[in-house]
């Protein structure tokens, strides 16, 4: 691996922040640890870490609420978020990509599969910081994206995406009026190699367009195609552009 890339623990667990540690530095990454979400906030706006590892049940603050602030946070809103959690119900993982988690991982998890979530988030990372694309950037209906910078505005104010939702609306602005099913979707967005269940597309999807809707009288950009998938409508948008 060439270079050092930083990648930031927030683990209450002392035994679990050990694990993290040998595990990832045996991959050649540099862990810093925190063992409470406040520490945690404080080392990623520090730091700025290539991706961040959180518990989802910390003490005093939550990982959710820390999803939440570093979202909200200019400056490492696009950070990577794996979300390590104890809980396996859906509506413990709904939540967690609700409020900015890119993938989850639930305890007892293998040192393996750790490796492997980590090392896809990191991967699609630097893809969509350095997108292979004639054009640098898609301006059309009050929706400005710059691929290069990763910022998206619509009608001038800008809004914080997660790196998932980046991926995602990327994704659709390139590939325009076509319908995606969700399992293409996981394959061309979410990569192969990273297991997340089908209702993980429609909680993005959702979170999206909270994001990048410009109001309910517009049409929308995103539209579902009942029983198929979703699709952005280009054509929609240019005629009310």
């Amino acid at each position: 691996m060439s270079g050092t890339i930083d990648i930031l623990s927030i683990e209450d667990e002392a035994d679990i922040r050990e694990l993290l540690t040998i595990t990832l530095e045996a991959e050649g990454f540099r862990v810093l640890s925190a063992a409470t979400g406040e520490q945690g906030l404080q080392m990623a706006r520090a730091e700025n870490p290539a991706l961040i590892l959180m518990d989802l049940m910390l003490p005093n603050i939550s990982g959710l609420e820390i999803c939440r602030q570093i979202r909200a946070d200019p400056e490492i809103s696009a950070v990577p978020i794996l979300m390590l959690t104890a809980k396996g119900t859906e509506t413990d993982k709904v939540v967690g990509l609700e409020m900015g988690a890119d993938d989850y991982v639930i305890k007892p998890f293998s040192p393996r599969e750790l490796t492997a979530r980590v090392k896809a988030l990191l991967r699609r990372s630097r893809a969509t910081a350095v997108p292979e694309q004639k054009s640098d950037r898609y301006d059309r209906g009050g929706l400005s994206i710059d691929f290069d910078t990763y910022e998206v505005r619509v009608r001038g104010q800008r809004v914080e995406l997660s790196l998932r939702e980046f991926e995602l609306i990327r994704f659709f602005v390139l590939h325009p009026n076509r319908v995606y099913n969700r399992g293409q979707l996981l394959d061309l967005v979410w990569g192969s190699e990273t297991h997340v269940e089908p209702r993980t597309v429609d909680v993005h999807i959702r979170r999206l367009r909270r994001h990048i809707e410009v109001d309910d009288s517009s049409p929308s950009r995103i539209v579902t195609v009942r029983g198929v998938g979703y699709m952005f409508d280009d054509r929609e948008i240019a005629e009310t552009g």
